[in-house]
């Protein structure tokens, strides 16, 4: 079933969206894109007569109550949002009473999902390595489904539109589409909307197909790197990693992010894109500065010549001639990670160039894909999150799936 196809006339639907917004210290919402994202299918329920129930989790509470990470803080900006008054159920496995008063255009906004453990189904105070965890496990996962239950027990439709987490079999992005036949559970226009991006990379590729990979560690990027080898024709790596390969390669880095365990990995990571035929691009030079903030003093180095006490914190003019040269012909992009530390206008210019030289090849006929809370603060901060074709909500899960993993959100309603 697909949320256009279903009119929601009488009834009601619990959708699972990805609320978790930055607040400031007051709990003002610092950054409303989740919510704005989630709209055309809230208010498409609300619209056909329906009554809505919508669920999230903010943070990392970890299974405990923590009122800094509470949803009430929201209530009134998803108010505002959807534009209908918000009731909020301070207990989200205790609002039967709320759920059954709900009428046809009302919404119901149901407290934090994890402050309940049961949500992420993992064990809580015991250590993997005890003889005793097995046991609790098996016990969560029970625990998950009765809570996954009660969840669905609020309504009769099933909607998840929260892409964010849908890398994750959560009780409320994939146990609760158990308890809903296949006529009454379905993706959101949002999550469809992210599927159909990452489809667009992965399996319609217009080429060439340049992918930009930044982050700090190669580690954590090493399986979708693996993975774009077998798709791309240039891979630029950027960012912290950069000073991985450098030191590699024999340079001195200086006070540069380095992970000196992975040294022989970057080393195979090169190997690899050779091997496969690969334009694998690194940076050759960066700006490097003797403080890590925005007055510090800098100066332009080769990368594996970086001086002690200072670190890379941008790409130079060099690098930035090379990436702008394998982004500007390309007919496919993918962008996930920035060229530095951006959040320090000084160290802003190559992630700029980046956004500015895929909004050019987006206007020549190229589909550009951003995702990664990085890269989209990136688009947004220079302001070109509308100049590019698709800025995806979700980090890990768009990871997840590029690296060609079932993601559970999406599995749980589609039944792959």
């Amino acid at each position: 079933m697909t949320i256009d196809n279903f009119n929601f006339n009488g009834h009601k639907a619990i959708v699972r969206v990805d609320f978790n917004v930055p607040l400031d210290e007051n709990g003002n919402i610092t950054d409303d894109t989740r919510i704005r994202g989630a709209l055309p299918t809230l208010k498409k329920i609300l619209a056909d007569g329906g009554a809505l129930i919508v669920m999230s989790h903010m943070g990392k509470p970890k299974g405990k109550v923590n009122p800094k990470m509470s949803l009430s803080q929201i209530k009134e900006a998803v108010s505002k949002a959807v534009g209908a008054p918000v009731e909020f159920a301070p207990d989200c496995a205790k609002a039967d009473e709320m759920a059954a008063a709900l009428k046809p255009g009302e919404v119901l906004l149901l407290e934090n999902l994890r402050f309940y453990p049961e949500e992420e189904g993992k064990p809580v105070g015991i250590d993997k390595e005890d003889p005793a965890y097995d046991a609790a496990k098996k016990e969560m996962k029970e625990r998950q489904k009765e809570f996954a239950k009660k969840l669905a027990s609020y309504a009769d439709v099933y909607v998840n539109d929260a892409f964010g987490t849908a890398h994750r079999r959560h009780a409320s992005t994939a146990v609760i589409a158990d308890y809903f036949d296949a006529d009454h559970k379905m993706l959101g226009y949002l999550m469809e909307k992210e599927v159909k991006a990452v489809d667009s990379i992965l399996k319609d590729i217009k080429r060439p197909f340049t992918a930009i990979m930044g982050g700090s560690k190669v580690s954590t990027k090493i399986g979708i790197i693996e993975n774009l080898f077998d798709k791309v024709d240039n891979l630029i790596l950027c960012g912290g990693m950069t000073y991985t390969f450098a030191k590699a390669a024999g340079g001195n880095v200086g006070n540069s992010i380095c992970e000196n365990d992975k040294l022989d990995l970057a080393l195979d990571i090169i190997q690899k894109a050779k091997d496969k035929g690969v334009n694998l691009v690194l940076a050759t030079d960066c700006v490097a500065s003797d403080d890590f903030s925005n007055d510090a003093n800098t100066q332009i180095c080769c990368v594996k010549n970086i001086p002690d006490g200072w670190e890379g914190v941008d790409i130079g003019p060099a690098a930035i001639a090379n990436f702008v040269g394998a982004i500007l012909p390309a007919k496919t992009i993918l962008w996930n990670g920035p060229a530095g530390v951006f959040e320090m206008d000084n160290f802003a210019t190559g992630s700029k160039v980046i956004c500015e030289a895929i909004v050019e090849a987006t206007n020549q006929g190229a589909f550009s894909l951003v995702g990664g809370g990085d890269s989209v603060a990136c688009v947004n901060k220079f302001g070109y999150a509308d100049a590019v074709s698709y800025v995806s909500t979700g980090g890990g899960a768009l990871l997840e799936a590029i690296e060609g993993k079932v993601l559970p959100g999406v599995a749980a309603i589609e039944g792959k």
